[in-house]
């Protein structure tokens, strides 16, 4: 039996679960001056996934990857949540 398939799943739910706060909290602390740290991280995985010999954890650093870069858009829709209402602002941040 393969279980490879159903880790994967698990750790990508696990990956994607970890970014929600990881958005949040640094759109809170940083505003959306935190992107560029999505991009580095997007880029370093992305590296790592092509450079690793386990298709497995090729997989896996290719999920944090795209969710690094996912996680660009979505500190931008952050910003737009907390004009809303939807989140708090922080109010010792300087924008």
């Amino acid at each position: 039996m393969n279980w490879n398939g159903i880790l994967i799943g698990a750790l990508a739910f696990l990956i994607i679960g970890c970014y929600h706060p990881l958005v949040i909290k640094g759109e809170y602390y940083f505003g959306v001056r935190i992107w560029w740290a999505f991009l580095v991280a997007g880029l370093v995985f992305g590296v790592l996934a092509c450079l690793v010999g386990s298709l497995f954890w090729s997989a896996v650093l290719g999920v944090a990857s795209f969710s690094s870069f996912w996680g660009i858009l979505e500190v931008f829709h952050q910003r737009k949540r907390v004009e809303k209402g939807w989140f708090p602002k922080n109010p010792n941040r300087k924008d």
